[in-house]
């Protein structure tokens, strides 16, 4: 099945080449352009599928994600499950949840996100399900980029995983290159 997952985000041009700056600050020779993937609801739903089958039974209530790729992900695995969708918005060093969304004391979530890297992303969802008094029961992602599975301290799955390297600045290669940084999202803009 993870042959499939690969071949779902080359079919739509999501697995893009070059030197790119990641959220992280880190930079990488490959970039997994999710929307690409996540702008096709029929696409969607068969890999929110992949997460929502590995969970199934373990009694989810709630699924929560970080904005903005981990929204769409939260709403159709919790679609899928019959359960409730929360997202958690960026707000300083934190992600909280805003704008009424709440659970109840207890609940068991699952965190779901778009793409691995550092899992900085996800560390924050967990503080803030923590802080609202959510149980973590799994997290789940599209694709884990990672070298090491993360330790999240509740069961992991990833719909794939491709190892893709990379690199402080400091010490990048690409930039030693001379190769132009491009920082992914809405417009692909070269970093000066």
């Amino acid at each position: 099945m993870t042959e499939n997952v690969e071949a779902i985000f080359e079919k739509v041009g999501a697995v893009l080449k070059g030197h790119f700056l990641l959220t992280s600050g880190l930079h990488s020779p490959v970039y997994w352009e999710k929307f690409r993937v996540l702008q096709f609801p029929r696409l969607t739903e068969q890999l929110c599928g992949m997460i929502a089958e590995r969970f199934r039974k373990d009694n989810v209530q709630v699924v929560a994600g970080p904005t903005t790729g981990g929204v769409i992900l939260a709403h159709e695995v919790a679609r899928q499950l019959d359960v409730q969708s929360i997202y958690a918005e960026k707000e300083g060093n934190e992600r909280l949840f805003k704008r009424g969304l709440t659970i109840e004391p207890g609940a068991r979530v699952l965190v779901v996100d778009d793409v691995l890297t550092t899992g900085g992303s996800i560390r924050e969802v967990l503080g803030a399900v923590d802080k609202i008094g959510g149980k973590v029961i799994g997290v789940a992602v599209l694709i884990d980029r990672t070298e090491q599975p993360p330790d999240f301290g509740a069961p992991f799955f990833a719909c794939h995983h491709a190892a893709t390297i990379t690199y402080q600045p400091a010490i990048c290669p690409l930039c030693a290159a001379k190769l132009p940084l491009v920082k992914p999202g809405s417009s692909q803009q070269p970093v000066k």
